[in-house]
């Protein structure tokens, strides 16, 4: 192994920007504690890149150098979409709860702007990712750069700018000097669960080649220890009160209870005092999906079991979870009006959300720790109880029963998730996005690990499968390489979601990496073909279909000519292809087997099957506030407008 040295003052070493940002990096360290158990993990474990004129002779040079001293340093990830190497890195980040994720250089302009898509995603799931996009010239010697955008009333902004909402953390490194406190402060959002999302710092193209002396102590190793803080003894006085009070309490447990590990003090919660849990779409996994307390998801893609409860609950306990709209399903699940709420939250704006009057800002395992303490004694009424297992097994049995759906002439999504399901063991990892697809995995996907469901549905973005899918791999990977479970990481994607970043398929081909794609073929937008229909918009611009030129139509025309099973097999994909057919489930889940019993470092491979997009899930039995034309000349839309004004007089305007 080669020794890195350098020249420059006693103290320091003459280094690149660039240089110092890919060590600096490579010697970050995150420190965790659970249950008494230190834990110690590489922050940033590798960098992906695209390089162009903005970064080839500066991170790109950087990487290549630490690659010929030692590839320990800094390995570096080849990645095909810029947007996709946001993704991949978010996919890894929650795999690892928050404790390691990637750093993504790209080149200036084009480069730049097409890692703001997940720049968004990876804040609004409060998942950690560091990006570094070369800026143009700080001298501006070179004026104007190619890419370079200009705007007149404000000459120093460039496209990066565009970064700043959508990041927790955003600086530009105009001078050398900067470099220190901009990835210091930035690190630290990076590593905080209350603050943590896409972290920025913009690094300027004639800035990451400049030399300069960099001292030895930004280059020591430094560990960044993950804070979980305590709860307040009066908050949780004040809430062992409320519960105490509460004849129909309810627990909504969100992602928060997987990050903190808190899935067995959970579970000793429901089991000590009888409180039924439902879960958001980054919680499901607290729970066993067959735990005698489990009532799956809750609201506006929930079980009728969840929502059934929480219709008539008086204190909700929420644990981890934001409030999305559609675990609120738009703030009509909590008919009670006496209702109350309870949040504990690492975050503030959590824990104070909806007007609540009780917030507890606390790690959720050590608020759930401090209320299994205090609660001995307390438990639900038998008839809470008794209808908790009734609806528990009336939902069971509708699941059962879509899973079962015949063959007519297209196979349902409902039976396609059933198979796949059953086909994986229980330690595998489902990987999902957007389109009907979430939803309905939601509503049925039975499952058995903590890390085993990852949907992403905060900002349910199109494309984010297989890239995502590809992230939690390597996650996946590292955790078997490390003693830890085998799992095989199963993709499930739409045709519509396939089309928008399938090219990662490529990355997977380059580096043997088996990832299980499972595409469903339904030729069009189906989530938001039903949600139109539901609208009275009549699946409005939702299908694939050659145009009708005469009404300038893309709804009635034939189906389009496009094999998407031939598309990944052009890309080096091992392809599996089920053709409709009365056998087509049994056929679906040998495939998966097949899938999985193949060598894990021989490559992708997808499962190619068709369905039939107007079978849908079942009912939820809950609502969603979507708005619909208010004047129409639409039969369709007049009716759906009254069922509009129906929900929305259900809607409460705090939870509190």
């Amino acid at each position: 192994m080669a020794t890195i040295t350098g020249t420059g003052t006693t103290g320091s070493r003459r280094m690149t920007v660039a240089q110092a940002v890919v060590e600096y990096l490579s010697k970050q360290y995150t420190v965790d504690s659970v249950n008494g158990v230190d834990y110690r993990e590489r922050l940033i474990p590798g960098t992906f890149g695209i390089f162009g004129h903005g970064n080839v002779a500066g991170v790109g040079q950087a990487l290549k150098q630490y690659q010929h001293l030692d590839p320990a340093i800094m390995p570096y990830y080849q990645g095909r979409n810029e947007q996709a190497q946001v993704h991949q890195a978010v996919g890894y980040a929650r795999h690892t709860r928050r404790r390691q994720t990637f750093a993504i250089s790209t080149s200036i302009g084009p480069g730049s702007s097409n890692l703001l898509t997940g720049a968004a995603l990876a804040t609004t799931n409060r998942l950690p990712v560091l990006l570094l996009p070369s800026d143009t010239f700080a001298t501006r010697a070179a004026d104007p750069v190619l890419q370079q955008l200009e705007q007149p009333y404000a000459y120093d902004l460039t496209v990066n700018d565009a970064f700043r909402p959508l990041s927790k953390f955003f600086d530009r490194v105009t001078r050398p000097e900067q470099l220190f406190s901009a990835f210091h402060h930035g690190l630290r959002v990076l590593t905080d669960p209350a603050e943590t999302g896409a972290v920025t710092i913009s690094l300027p193209q004639d800035v990451q080649a400049e030399a300069f002396d960099v001292p030895e102590e930004f280059l020591a190793e430094r560990e960044w220890r993950i804070r979980r803080p305590e709860a307040d003894d009066d908050d949780i006085r004040r809430a062992v009160a409320a519960i105490r009070a509460a004849k129909r309490p309810l627990i909504i447990a969100g992602g928060g209870v997987l990050y903190a590990y808190a899935n067995e003090e959970l579970a000793k919660f429901a089991e000590l005092t009888g409180i039924p849990v439902g879960n958001t779409q980054a919680g499901v996994g607290v729970l066993p999906w067959d735990h005698k307390f489990s009532l799956g998801a809750i609201g506006s893609t929930g079980t009728t079991a969840a929502n059934a409860i929480a219709a008539e609950a008086d204190l909700i306990i929420g644990i981890g979870t934001r409030y999305e709209d559609f675990t609120t399903a738009s703030r009509t699940a909590f008919a009670n009006p006496d209702v109350r709420f309870i949040n504990i939250n690492v975050a503030a704006i959590d824990a104070y959300k909806h007007g609540t009057s009780l917030p507890i800002v606390a790690d959720a395992r050590k608020a759930l720790v401090k209320l299994n303490a205090a609660l001995g004694g307390y438990r639900v009424g038998a008839d809470l109880e008794a209808q908790v297992a009734a609806e528990k097994k009336r939902w069971d049995a509708t699941v059962d029963e879509a899973f079962a759906q015949d063959y007519a002439p297209l196979v349902s999504q409902n039976a396609i998730i059933g198979a796949t399901n059953k086909a994986m063991d229980p330690q595998d990892v489902v990987i999902c996005a957007a389109g009907s697809l979430p939803g309905d995995l939601h509503k049925m996907w039975r499952v058995r690990d903590p890390f085993g469901y990852h949907v992403e549905y905060a900002y349910s973005c199109m494309g984010y499968e297989i890239p995502g899918g590809l992230g939690v791999k390597r996650a996946a990977l590292a955790e078997a390489a490390a003693g830890g479970a085998d799992r095989d990481v199963v993709v499930m994607v739409g045709d519509g979601s396939y089309l928008m970043m399938h090219t990662e398929l490529v990355t997977a081909v380059a580096e043997r990496i088996k990832l299980i794609v499972v595409l469903i073929q339904n030729h069009g937008y189906a989530s938001i073909g039903s949600l139109s229909e539901s609208l009275g918009s009549q699946r409005f611009g939702t299908q694939y279909r050659v145009l009708d030129n005469e009404q300038h139509s893309f709804d009635d025309g034939e189906i389009l000519p496009v094999d998407l099973a031939l598309n990944a097999e052009s890309l080096g994909v091992k392809v599996i292809r089920i053709e409709p057919g009365e056998k087509v489930i049994a056929q679906l889940e040998q495939a998966i087997g097949d899938a999985k019993a193949a060598p894990e470092r021989g490559g992708p491979i997808l499962i190619h099957i068709e369905s039939d997009p107007l079978l849908d899930a079942p009912s939820s039995e809950s609502w969603w506030d979507v708005p619909v034309s208010q004047v129409s000349e639409l039969d369709s839309t007049k009716a759906a407008f009254q069922t509009y004004v129906e929900h929305k007089s259900r809607q409460r305007t705090f939870l509190g």
